[in-house]
Parts: C-alpha cells; sequence; structure tokens
C-alpha cells in the first residue's frame, strides 16, 4: 500500500512537471529598435531558452532540474531587459 502512494504522488509529481514546462512560454524579444542593445540581448536570452528546450529534449528532461532552472533565469532577464527599456523610455 505505500508502494502504491509512493508511484502515485512520483507520477503526480511528474505530470505537474510536465504542466508547468508546457505552460512556461519561452521569452521573446519585445524590446523596440530604439534600444538595439537591450534588444539584441534579449535576443541571445531567447536563442539560449530555446538551446535549453533542445538539450532537455535530447536527454529526456533529465537534467536534475537545472535545464528548467536556466529557463526561469532566463525568462527573468529577459523581464529586466523590458523594465531596463521602459525605464528609459521614461527618463
Amino acid at each position: 500500500m505505500k508502494m502504491r502512494k509512493v508511484a502515485f504522488s512520483s507520477l503526480v509529481g511528474v505530470a505537474l512537471l510536465c504542466a508547468g514546462a508546457l505552460l512556461a512560454q519561452a521569452p521573446a524579444p519585445n524590446i523596440s529598435d530604439k534600444y538595439p542593445s537591450l534588444r539584441e540581448a534579449q535576443q541571445h536570452i531567447h536563442e539560449a531558452y530555446e538551446k535549453i528546450g533542445t538539450a532537455q529534449q535530447a536527454h529526456h528532461g533529465e537534467l536534475g532540474g537545472h535545464g528548467e532552472k536556466a529557463k526561469e533565469l532566463l525568462a527573468q532577464a529577459n523581464h529586466e531587459l523590458k523594465e531596463a527599456a521602459e525605464y528609459l523610455d521614461h527618463h
């Protein structure tokens, strides 16, 4: 009975992880050409995010959670670059 609970919990955890990965979207360049350096940096973030996804597929998602964490950090960096561009627009 205990083994069933462990197996079920593991299955639910994997399902939630997969659902989260499907809902997460790659950071897309959304900075205007007004700030070419920021836009280029954002493009590199997008490319890195895609490469991590490719690595995850190649290794059947077995990157010890580090691939997903890297993607989260890239999404955060993408957001910060957008915030920087908005800051420049207002100052």
